[in-house]
């Protein structure tokens, strides 16, 4: 920061800036805007004429206008100009005296003759006739002067998009509102204000440092919580995982929609039989209705006499009476049906053991096919009942058995008798053995005598 001595300031600074735009002010160049008309895209890569031409099409010189009354309006100029029609000439000199006035001009008596020294001045690229000036809307000239008007119109609001950015510049900018305020307090002069200002502008800088140090551990904070966030499943993960329920309820739902359907086709077409079984009952029932109509009418033609009524009452006794015999005999009936029930119970029980009896024994016997009784109660034959049909099944099956048993026996018999004959040889062998060794064990016996006499001594 500067020291608290001040110089005070000399007659030279304080007096007043030069006025910009006096002197020859329309001789100057004007660089800045001469070459930002030069870079526009009507003056690069065509000739003047052909940029002037643009503007003779209809749909190009309606989107010129728009833009210049766009223009205009948002200046809140008066003048606007009708696209279907060509404006007047004090229209077009006011709008071109306008643009001309934003454009840092100011205005003269000679328009005429300084119009054109300005256009030179901007380097226009279009060519305009000073004997054109008085029929700017004439069919030939208005081509040319919208051209001019638009590109006039573009180098105005350049001009203003750079006034008002560098306006918002220096008022966003507080080290350089502090350098112009600490300036300008030292060439007046002002050196309290000056040290004022150093200190406020201390005191703002300490407290930006304190809110960035704020946002700063807002950031870390923040930063940890994301990291946090991140060690856990991403979201795009608890949506796929949620996808993946949906879809599952999804197929399910459709299942459920597929079952439905399906029951739903099984009771339309239950409905339809039910509602033909009904058509039908109506039928029937209207037929019964007109049978139980012309029975009445039968009966009201019909003349009873007491003999009708007396012959009527008998047969109803005698009906009666039949019904109590037929109650009777079915009574005597379901008590022998009980009785018949309780034999065959038991029956069927003794017939259970025979049958196992029978299986067991048919196991033991080995029969060629497997046989087996298998009681059923329900059944009306004798073969439905045992479940074997003897004649066609077991008795060819004992049949066959029996004949296999005899020529087993007759073979084993006539073995028994040829292994008889063997043994009956055998044994003559054998006792024909036994002599042959009771004779060699005698001669033995008679030179073993002989031969203990012959060594004793004498």
């Amino acid at each position: 920061m500067r020291g608290k001595v001040r110089r005070r300031p000399t007659e030279s600074a304080l007096q007043p800036t030069p006025d910009l735009y006096g002197g020859n002010r329309f001789g100057g160049s004007r660089d800045s805007d001469a070459s930002f008309a030069s870079s526009r895209p009507s003056s690069i890569g065509m000739g003047r004429a052909s940029a002037a031409d643009l503007y003779t099409d209809r749909s190009h010189q309606s989107s010129a206008i728009r833009a210049i009354n766009a223009h205009l309006s948002s200046h809140s100029f008066h003048i606007a100009f009708p696209l279907k029609q060509v404006p007047s000439v004090k229209d077009i000199t006011d709008v071109i005296k306008f643009l001309i006035s934003q454009l840092d001009y100011p205005s003269t008596t000679k328009f005429e003759e300084d119009l054109f020294v300005v256009l030179k001045s901007l380097s226009c690229p279009f060519k305009i006739n000073k004997s054109t000036l008085r029929s700017p809307n004439s069919p030939h000239n208005w081509p040319a002067y919208l051209a001019l008007i638009h590109w006039l119109v573009q180098i105005a609001s350049y001009n203003y998009h750079l006034t008002t950015n560098s306006k918002a510049f220096v008022e966003n900018n507080s080290m350089y509102m502090y350098a112009s305020d600490s300036y300008l307090n030292y060439i007046e002069g002002k050196d309290g204000d000056v040290d004022n200002i150093d200190k406020g502008f201390i005191e703002k800088l300490e407290k930006e440092k304190e809110n960035v140090s704020e946002y700063v551990e807002e950031l870390k904070k923040k930063v940890s919580e994301m990291e946090g966030a991140m060690t856990g499943p991403t979201e795009r993960e608890k949506l796929e995982k949620e996808k993946c329920v949906l879809e599952e309820d999804l197929n399910k739902f459709n299942a459920i929609i597929g079952e439905l359907n399906m029951r739903k086709e099984k009771m339309e077409k239950l409905v339809e039989e039910k509602e033909r079984e009904i058509g039908k009952k109506v039928e029937e029932h209207k037929r019964i209705c007109e049978e139980n109509e012309e029975f009445k009418k039968r009966v009201k033609l019909q003349t009873i006499n007491a003999r009708d009524v007396e012959r009527m009452r008998r047969e109803l006794q005698a009906v009666e009476r039949d019904i109590a015999d037929a109650e009777n005999a079915r009574n005597e009936w379901e008590s022998k049906t009980w009785d018949l029930d309780s034999k065959l119970g038991r029956k069927f029980k003794e017939l259970e053991a025979l049958s196992m009896e029978c299986n067991q024994a048919m196991k033991r016997l080995k029969l060629a096919t497997e046989i087996q009784y298998s009681l059923n109660s329900n059944g009306s034959t004798p073969s439905e009942v045992m479940g074997v049909d003897y004649k066609s099944t077991l008795k060819p099956a004992l049949e066959s058995f029996a004949d296999d048993v005899k020529r087993s026996s007759v073979e084993k018999l006539e073995e028994l008798i040829s292994l008889q004959q063997q043994s009956s040889e055998m044994a003559a062998k054998i006792e024909g053995k036994r002599k042959r060794i009771d004779a060699l064990q005698f001669h033995i016996n008679e030179v073993s005598a002989k031969k203990f006499l012959f060594l004793q001594p004498s």
